[in-house]
């Protein structure tokens, strides 16, 4: 069995040649460290043979109970005598405790059965007790049951009245017309006066039929809100003792940064774009790994985070693979935390800037295609305003329009449609819109697949703890359907042509890599599998009927891998 000290320093065996990093890990895009390596390496030795705790992973069959997979840390440090360590954190709760042997602690301890909030939960679980039981109370069910029954006697009653009121009048007007000639002035005229004394009675009778149910409704809606005066003073008492307890957690997580600086939630998120700072921040493993170092005078070298257990049903989650911190919990905590650090570079900010010219595949005096490089946008970003869309705006100065029918993800490479007026744009656009473009891309899949040839159908939505990556959502998820066909499986890896038949950001990735999808990512993927020197997929080829000549052209551009 793997030793794990109750110690939360655990030394760390290295070749003596490693040398240690010159910046710390940007959290939110990077690749491991040797050391941040061997020190998951032991973290997860440790988890696949401890007994100090049950939690089921979903790694074991035999295992019963929901299944959690989990977001684990490591930093490794560097302690007062020069000694390198690594601290071990865990994101959420693990086994239903925040306090785990072996495990930095979290910020600020939520469970703690004598603190504030577990006695704030506990009234407030007595509130919403007692709601229940005025909410299913005889007497108010009794009230609703009543006031139900009132409504529904005037809605017949009115509606009976109304019908008998419609078909009386049809027969005045009948016996006006027919009487006029069958009597004299004097008996028409007395007849006229009864039948609008007719008319009369029966506005009175519905006047006062109204008049009755109204008051008798109104009587009954009464006594039904003095029922549920009880229930409403609860409701707000509970959403005042919860906003409260809420705003004393958020002060009670301070944070550290490097320079011994201290603040709270609130403070840190206040001029983000969501000053409440959003369920669970504080809790990933990443600031409880900065807030335990900077505590006990350790000094942060390296950090990696890694999933354990089986992939959740949304997103895509691998096994002992490494994942960045999420952005909309930790970006903003993280980026507090750092102050002081010598931090590497966002490397997304550092894209390839790509100086020559663009190859184009295809050109006449109406469109073009042009070969997207991977790592390269295909309209300018936040901070990187070098992209194809322009590079042809320089190169069609008097083009007009969009230009641009389509994007491609930076990391993908491929065919873009370049319309060169707007004329041309609108009518390749409808193509687009009716689907009636066909596109072939080309990726090399990390793994061999069972079938040869398939369709994927998984909704996607964009994930809003960590844009731009997308998650499989049934509820709230937009339609993508993938075709495809697998060409060659050599050494472990899969040729394979994708056939989009939507176009949702980032489908052909989550589709081959997700659980319910291909279960194997693509090569090179450094949000849903591992990076490499590139992304492997390609756009291939494009298939549209020509805005002029009206024939279906199939343009082609060959992958570089």
């Amino acid at each position: 069995m793997h030793p794990f000290s109750s110690l939360l320093f655990h030394p760390l065996k290295i070749n003596t040649a490693l040398s240690l990093p010159e910046k710390f890990t940007f959290p939110f895009y990077y690749e491991p460290h040797e050391l941040s390596v061997l020190a998951a390496k032991d973290l997860q030795s440790y988890l696949e043979t401890q007994i100090d705790f049950i939690h089921n992973f979903g790694l074991n069959a035999e295992q019963t109970g929901m299944v959690i997979g989990k977001m684990f840390g490591v930093m490794v440090v560097k302690n007062t005598q020069g000694d390198l360590g690594y601290l071990a954190a865990f994101s959420g709760k693990l086994a239903d405790s925040n306090d785990v042997k072996g495990f930095v602690p979290t910020v600020y301890n939520t469970l703690n059965v004598t603190g504030f909030y577990k006695k704030g939960e506990a009234e407030l679980n007595t509130i919403n007790t007692e709601i229940d039981v005025l909410e299913h109370s005889s007497q108010l069910q009794n009230a609703k049951r009543k006031l139900m029954e009132a409504k529904s006697i005037f809605e017949t009653e009115l509606k009976s009245l109304k019908a008998k009121i419609k078909l009386e009048k049809k027969l005045r007007d009948q016996q006006r017309e027919t009487m006029e000639d069958c009597l004299d002035s004097i008996a028409y005229n007395e007849l006229l006066k009864n039948l609008k004394a007719q008319s009369i009675s029966y506005q009175v009778k519905l006047k006062h039929l109204k008049r009755y149910w109204e008051q008798n409704i109104k009587e009954l809606e009464d006594h039904l809100e003095v029922l549920k005066t009880p229930i409403n003073d609860l409701k707000v008492y509970r959403a005042n003792l919860s906003a409260s307890l809420q705003k004393r957690i958020h002060e009670q997580y301070q944070f550290l940064n490097s320079r011994g600086e201290s603040k709270d939630l609130l403070d840190i998120f206040k001029n983000t774009s969501s000053p409440i700072p959003p369920a669970g921040s504080g809790e990933c493993a990443a600031p409880k790994l900065f807030q335990y170092a900077y505590k006990n005078n350790l000094k942060p070298i390296a950090m990696a985070e890694f999933w354990w257990g089986a992939s959740p049903k949304s997103q895509v989650r691998k096994h002992k693979q490494f994942y960045p911190s999420c952005r909309s919990k930790c970006e903003p905590i993280l980026g507090f935390m750092m102050q002081g650090l010598n931090v590497d570079i966002n490397p997304i900010e550092q894209a390839i800037s790509h100086e020559p010219a663009l190859e184009i595949i295809y050109e006449d005096d109406f469109l073009l295609l042009v070969n997207k490089p991977h790592e390269f946008l295909s309209v300018p970003g936040k901070t990187i305003s070098n992209s194809v869309l322009t590079k042809m705006q320089a190169y069609l100065p008097n083009a007009s329009g969009p230009l641009l029918l389509h994007r491609l993800d930076m990391s993908t490479s491929g065919l873009l449609l370049v319309a060169k007026s707007i004329h041309i744009h609108k009518q390749l656009q409808k193509q687009f819109i009716e689907r009636s473009i066909k596109k072939r891309y080309v990726a090399l899949l990390d793994g061999v697949i069972p079938n040869t040839e398939g369709t994927i159908n998984l909704p996607l939505r964009v994930d809003l703890d960590n844009r731009p990556q997308q998650l499989v959502c049934y509820q709230y998820g937009k339609q993508a359907i993938t075709k495809y066909k697998v060409i060659t499986a050599e050494n472990g890896v899969t040729r394979i042509h994708f056939y989009p038949v939507t176009g949702r950001t980032h489908q052909l990735r989550v589709h081959a890599a997700h659980s319910q999808g291909l279960k194997t990512p693509i090569v090179g993927d450094d949000l849903y599998g591992t990076k490499a020197k590139r992304l492997y997929l390609h756009a291939e080829s494009l298939t549209f009927i020509h805005p002029v000549t009206k024939k279906i052209q199939t343009i082609t551009c060959n992958a570089p891998f």
